[in-house]
C-alpha cells in the first residue's frame, strides 16, 4: 500500500517544520511548500493526500491555492490560519476545504483532525472504487446501477420505469455531452424518430420530478435550449 503523503504551505518556516516534525511521527510522507504557487505545483506533480494550508501567503494566496486544487483533485484541505473571523472560516468551507483551525494551534490537535479527515477519505474513496467496480456510477447523493437496474438518492430507492432508467443511464453515461432528443430517442427506444412526437420530453419532465428530491432544480438533468439534454454530473 501506498504511504500516505501530506502537503503542508505556510511561509512561516517554523510552523511548517513544527507540523511536519508531529506528520512524520504518525507515519506520514510530508511536502512543503513555502507559497501558493509552488503548493500547486507540488500537488500537480506529486500523488497528494491531504493539504495543510495558509491562507495569507506570497505569491497566490490559500483561497486561489484550494480554487485550482477543486477543479481536478478532492483530497481533503486543511486551513491553518492567523484569519479568526467567522466570515473567513466559511468562506474557506465554502471554496472547498474541509475543515479550519485557526493559529496559534495546538499540535495534537491538528494530527487528530488529519486522521479524522484521511479516514473519512479513504473510506470514501474504498466505497466509491467498490461501486466502480460493480459498475456502479456515482454523483454526488445520486448512485445508478446497471447492474441492477436501480436508482437510489441520498440513499432512498428511486422507482424508475425502463425507458426511464435507460434515459438516465444513457445521459449519465456521458456528462456534459448533449444528446437531442432525436439522437436519445434512437437510441433507447430503438426506433427512428418522429419529429411531431413529444415522448422523450414526455419522459424527461417525469424522471425530472423523480430526482428533485434535493428540490434544486434541473440538477440532475439540464436543458441546452433548441440543442437538447445533458447530464449534469
Amino acid at each position: 500500500m501506498r504511504e500516505i503523503s501530506i502537503l503542508i504551505a505556510d511561509d512561516e518556516k517554523e510552523i511548517a517544520d513544527l507540523i511536519a516534525i508531529h506528520l512524520k511521527k504518525e507515519g506520514y510522507i510530508v511536502m512543503k511548500a513555502s507559497d501558493g504557487e509552488e503548493a500547486v505545483q507540488i500537488a500537480e506533480n506529486h500523488p497528494i493526500d491531504l493539504v495543510i494550508l495558509d491562507i495569507m501567503m506570497p505569491r497566490m494566496d490559500g483561497y486561489e491555492v484550494t480554487r485550482q486544487l477543486r477543479e481536478n483533485y478532492n483530497m481533503p484541505i486543511i486551513f491553518l490560519s492567523a484569519k479568526t473571523s467567522d466570515f473567513d472560516k466559511v468562506q474557506g468551507l465554502v471554496i472547498g476545504a474541509d475543515d479550519y483551525m485557526t493559529k496559534p494551534f495546538v499540535p495534537i490537535e491538528l494530527v487528530a483532525r488529519v486522521n479524522a479527515q484521511l479516514r473519512r477519505f479513504i473510506k470514501l474513496n474504498q466505497q466509491k472504487a467498490t461501486n466502480e467496480a460493480k459498475g456502479d456510477m456515482m454523483f454526488g447523493g445520486l448512485t445508478i446501477s446497471p447492474e441492477h437496474h436501480s436508482v437510489t438518492l441520498y440513499g432512498e430507492q428511486i422507482e424508475l420505469t425502463p425507458k426511464e432508467f435507460n434515459i438516465l443511464y444513457l445521459l449519465a453515461s456521458h456528462p456534459k455531452k448533449v444528446f437531442s432528443t432525436e439522437n436519445i430517442f434512437q437510441q433507447v427506444w430503438g426506433e427512428a424518430y418522429f419529429a411531431s412526437g413529444n415522448t422523450v420530453m414526455v419522459h424527461i419532465r417525469t424522471l425530472r420530478k423523480k430526482l428533485e428530491k434535493d428540490k434544486q432544480k434541473d440538477k440532475w438533468i439540464k436543458t441546452v435550449w433548441g440543442v437538447g439534454y445533458t447530464f449534469n454530473g
